[in-house]
C-alpha cells in the first residue's frame, strides 16, 4: 500500500482516527440490477478491498466494519450461507496481502456460532497480524453492541473487578483503541442498529444514500470531508 497525502484527495490534515462503517445495501444494489442478492454481497466484498486500501493509504488509524450482526441470522439460510462462503474466501485470499502491508485484524463478535473452518480462518488472521503496526482493522461478525457490553461485564465480574467506565471500556473488543470519531452508514438508513454504541458516544454520524458497493473512494472521502467541517464539542461550549 502506498501512502497518500490527504491533501491530494481533497482532505484536510485533521483526519478521524477511528472510522466505523455500517455496510448496508448490498442486497438492494443487486435487486436494482435484477441480480441475486448474493451477487450484491460479492460486489460489496470487492469494494471492501479498495476501501481498506484507501483507508490505510490516507492514514486512518482504525477502521471498524459492521459485516454481520447478531440480528442477521434472521435472513434466509441460503443468503447467510453465501455470506459465510464470501467471508472464508476473503480471509483466505486477502490475508497474506493485508499482513504484508502491516494491517492488524481484530474480529469483534461471538465466533463460536460460525462453522469450525471459518473460526479457524478468523483465528489465524488475528494471530498472524496481531503485532502489525499499520491500520487496525476491526471486523464485526455476529456482533451486537448490547451483547458486547454483557460480555465485557461478565468478564469483569468473573475476575472480581469493579465495573466502572474505565474497566468496562477496557473489556470491550476495542480495548486499547481510540473511540469512534466518525460513523458512515450507506444505503440511506439513519440509525446505528446496535453498532458499537459505547464507542460511538461522541462520534459524528454521516449518512449517504449510495449502497455500499457504490461507496467509491471519492464518496468515502466526501463523508470524511463532511466530518472535517463539523465542530466537535464533547459536551463543552466552543467559542466561534
Amino acid at each position: 500500500m502506498v501512502k497518500i497525502q490527504p491533501e491530494t484527495v481533497g482532505l484536510g490534515a485533521e483526519l478521524p482516527r477511528h472510522v466505523g462503517i455500517i455496510m448496508d445495501g448490498n442486497g438492494r444494489w443487486a435487486t436494482r440490477r435484477g441480480l441475486p442478492r448474493k451477487l450484491g454481497h460479492r460486489a460489496g466484498m470487492e469494494r471492501l478491498r479498495g476501501l481498506i486500501r484507501f483507508s490505510s493509504d490516507i492514514g486512518i488509524e482504525v477502521l471498524s466494519l459492521y459485516a454481520f450482526s447478531t440480528e442477521n441470522w434472521k435472513r434466509p439460510k441460503e443468503e447467510v450461507g453465501a455470506l459465510f462462503e464470501l467471508f472464508m474466501e476473503y480471509f483466505l485470499s486477502e490475508l497474506d496481502d493485508l499482513h504484508k502491508n502491516g494491517v492488524c485484524i481484530r474480529i469483534m463478535g461471538d465466533m463460536s456460532a460460525f462453522p469450525e473452518k471459518m473460526q479457524r480462518a478468523m483465528e489465524e488472521a488475528m494471530t498472524k497480524t496481531a503485532n502489525n503496526p499499520g491500520l487496525k482493522l476491526n471486523i464485526a461478525l455476529n456482533y451486537g453492541s448490547r451483547a458486547e457490553v454483557v460480555r465485557a461485564t461478565n468478564i469483569l465480574v468473573q475476575k472480581g473487578e469493579p465495573v466502572d467506565e474505565k474497566s468496562l471500556m477496557n473489556a470491550l473488543y476495542t480495548a486499547g483503541l481510540p473511540d469512534l470519531d466518525l460513523i458512515i452508514r450507506t444505503a440511506g438508513e439513519r440509525r446505528l442498529s446496535n453498532f458499537m454504541l459505547l464507542q460511538a458516544a461522541y462520534a459524528e454520524l454521516v449518512f449517504t444514500d449510495v449502497t455500499f458497493p457504490d461507496l467509491t473512494d471519492e464518496e468515502y472521502a466526501s463523508c470524511i470531508r463532511e466530518y472535517q467541517h463539523r465542530t466537535r464539542r464533547f459536551g463543552a461550549v466552543v467559542e466561534k
